[in-house]
């Protein structure tokens, strides 16, 4: 008979779990065993949120969505963003009527001009989870939005209508933003900090696809374009939705002639205003069929 524990390669020790139950079953209450300085410090959540404990927090958003997109099969996503705010067709004329002073007018009838991008958004989204591009075991091009309303929807939307999987990540907010209803479940992910979530935004990008937006589309936008103008990051295709849109909020041209960037710069910019043109240059990029 083979004696018990004699296997070589076993496993000596219990696993965290396993320990995390043993501690459920304790003999005897007491003031020791109650206190939270007795708990297992993985699971006592008032000391995972003390402010020493913020490198701790940073590498567990570092580690979390990673290990879960590659036992997902993630291998590369198509990213895409653009504002929050910007309705979807079927909500332009609830926008419009719900304006009452000429101020919100105009800005509803601008949102309202810019509802195609939703529109584009879809259709860019369903083409690549159409496509269905699979490489070395590992899916391509897998879309990857940051998990809200509006042009975030209108990604994960199109993708899940293809019948294919998407990313989103969402960010905690003071005022509360729940994932849209087209994020793959098991594919959702929730953030504290924000240069984590860009992080795992850019890790496995190999394009992205940039509509008209705010603040925050305008960081993400101009960290990558930092990050390949520098070297750190390489190349891939910016395909920036909206030209007369940019033009207007930011002039690019006048940056250049200033000199703080050279216009060789601005090469790094590929202008689209339809999802055919940005799926074809993707595809030309990377030397793949449509």
């Amino acid at each position: 008979m083979t004696p018990p524990n004699s296997d070589l390669t076993g496993r000596k020790f219990y696993p965290a779990q396993e320990e995390a139950k043993f501690t459920e079953s304790v003999p005897q209450r007491t003031p020791q065993t109650d206190h939270p300085a007795y708990r297992l410090a993985f699971r006592d959540t008032e000391f995972l949120l003390r402010d020493e404990l913020r490198p701790v927090r940073f590498q567990l958003e570092l580690l979390k969505p990673e290990m879960l997109l590659e036992e997902a099969r993630v291998g590369s996503t198509l990213v895409m963003y653009g504002s929050a705010r910007i309705p979807r067709p079927e909500d332009c004329e609830a926008l419009v009527a719900a304006a009452s002073t000429e101020q919100e007018k105009r800005i509803a009838q601008n949102l309202v001009a810019k509802s195609r991008y939703y529109v584009e958004a879809h259709k860019l989204a369903k083409m690549a989870g159409e496509r269905a591009i699979i490489e070395d075991g590992m899916r391509q091009f897998v879309v990857c939005s940051g998990g809200g309303p509006s042009i975030m929807e209108a990604a994960n939307r199109g993708a899940s209508e293809a019948g294919a999987e998407s990313i989103g990540l969402n960010i905690v907010l003071p005022h509360e933003q729940a994932p849209n209803p087209y994020v793959t479940p098991y594919l959702s992910f929730q953030f504290h900090y924000f240069a984590l979530r860009k992080m795992h935004f850019l890790m496995r990008a190999r394009a992205l696809a940039v509509f008209p937006g705010g603040f925050g589309t305008c960081d993400e936008l101009f960290e990558t374009l930092t990050l390949i103008q520098t070297g750190k990051m390489k190349p891939i295709p910016i395909l920036l939705f909206g030209q007369q849109f940019w033009n207007r909020v930011i002039d690019f041209e006048a940056i250049a002639d200033e000199g703080t960037i050279s216009h060789s710069d601005l090469d790094l910019i590929t202008w689209c205003e339809t999802a055919e043109q940005a799926w074809k240059h993707i595809c030309d990029f990377y030397c793949v069929e449509p």
